[in-house]
């Protein structure tokens, strides 16, 4: 009886936990074009703080799951955009954008937020 009271006791502890974690997935266009823009903008998603991060360099499309409490959509734009490559809320550096190897240079939009 005891034993059944502890394994209770720690399925309520888990569940508590998980509803803390606040863990949210959310999609975002980043523009690139090959195998290495995947591996640099997921890279720099994660380094911001995604626990998963998957951009799909046919459509444009990144998926990012992180916790909210530790970061934001924003902020893993800002990151992704902070290594070349624009989003749909910033613009990438034009210093850094011009340093991406050739098959990385997309057509760019000026429409996002500048980058500093």
């Amino acid at each position: 009886m005891k034993a059944l009271r502890h394994i209770a006791l720690s399925i309520l502890l888990f569940a508590g936990i998980s509803v803390f974690a606040q863990e949210k997935t959310d999609t975002f266009k980043v523009f690139g074009n090959c195998g290495m823009c995947k591996s640099r903008v997921e890279k720099a998603a994660k380094a911001e703080g995604a626990t998963s991060a998957v951009w799909d360099k046919d459509t444009k499309i990144m998926t990012v799951t992180y916790d909210a409490s530790k970061t934001s959509v924003e902020a893993l734009q800002k990151k992704v955009a902070s290594v070349g490559h624009d989003t749909e809320l910033f613009t990438a550096p034009d210093k850094v954008y011009d340093k991406l190897p050739g098959c990385c240079l997309y057509e760019r939009k000026a429409e996002t937020k500048k980058q500093d």
